[in-house]
């Protein structure tokens, strides 16, 4: 396939790139700035998405299959809150109406920060556990928010070009060797435990870069949104008991089991055929090398 990555320097971007260039796709990689190094079978265009004029032009003069669209401000606390906004959105809207017009389907990154929970004011449950994908969503900050909105415009690029579109949530993501979970398991106490709104729930990247491409395979219809996250906590501790311990409560319906996520990815499993394959237990020590293209 010929496809578009966007956000191809950054975390996942980079690893998406590195997976279906080394497949033997013709991959466009498209950031703010180029990388140094070189990888065979992919390109790189620096490109600011949130230029309609920029980002039209790369991708349809690339004239891909697929796109996938991994860049944005990843989370709050990066820049202001209607930075993060305006960013996401104006760039999802961009990259979104260009592959339309370029007739390709997209996988792009959302989040579970949809729902609200990461980062509210006040930290919240939620109706009901595990979450699923059509649990209400309540986002009060710039970032859930704009993939809150980037959902509605994925929908509204199926509707107009008939295209469709997969939108991924992912849980926070994790790098093999480099995981930030050990510093947190390491420091928790249920005693004193400030409530977290993903529920201690993560993904490896590997596990994004494999859901991405079960969604490109996949016989997607329209838009649907997955979970992607990691299938127990990053605790170590039973899930039920560290959120009832942490918020002093738990939802009156509550199916988990042990470790589990506090996420479902049933419906990813269902549609896609996909399962997260990779755990905190063996990959916070993991040698694995990143995409080499970064390091040249």
């Amino acid at each position: 396939m010929k496809i578009v990555v966007t956000g191809a320097t950054g975390g996942a971007g980079s690893w998406i790139v590195d997976h279906f260039a080394s497949e033997g796709h013709e991959v466009l990689g498209l950031d703010l700035e180029r990388p140094a190094g070189e990888h065979e079978n992919a390109s790189f265009l620096a490109v600011d998405l949130a230029e309609q004029g920029q980002a039209w032009e790369a991708i349809l003069a690339h004239d891909p299959d697929a796109v996938v669209h991994a860049a944005g401000i990843p989370r709050m606390g990066e820049t202001t809150g209607t930075e993060t906004f305006l960013t996401n959105v104006e760039t999802a809207y961009h990259v979104f109406e260009a592959a339309g017009r370029a007739g390709a389907d997209v996988v792009w990154t959302s989040s579970e920060s949809l729902y609200g929970t990461a980062f509210a004011a006040e930290p919240f449950l939620p109706d009901y556990l595990p979450i699923d994908e059509a649990h209400p969503q309540r986002p009060e900050d710039g970032y859930g928010t704009s993939k809150l909105v980037g959902e509605e415009l994925a929908a509204k690029t199926v509707r107009k070009h008939g295209i469709s579109v997969a939108s991924i949530r992912p849980s926070w993501i994790q790098y093999p060797g480099e995981y930030h979970t050990a510093d947190e398991r390491e420091a928790f106490d249920p005693e004193t435990a400030d409530p977290a709104g993903h529920f201690w729930s993560y993904v490896d990247v590997r596990d994004v870069v494999s859901i991405v491409e079960a969604a490109l395979e996949a016989d997607v219809d329209g838009h649907e949104a997955y979970h992607a996250m990691a299938a127990e906590n990053y605790l170590g501790r039973p899930t039920t008991e560290t959120i009832e311990a942490a918020f002093g409560d738990l939802p009156e319906d509550c199916a988990l089991e042990g470790e589990e996520s506090a996420f479902s990815t049933a419906k990813a499993r269902r549609d896609l055929g996909w399962e997260p394959a990779h755990s905190w237990r063996d990959a916070e020590t993991a040698a694995v090398d990143g995409p080499a293209f970064l390091a040249d």
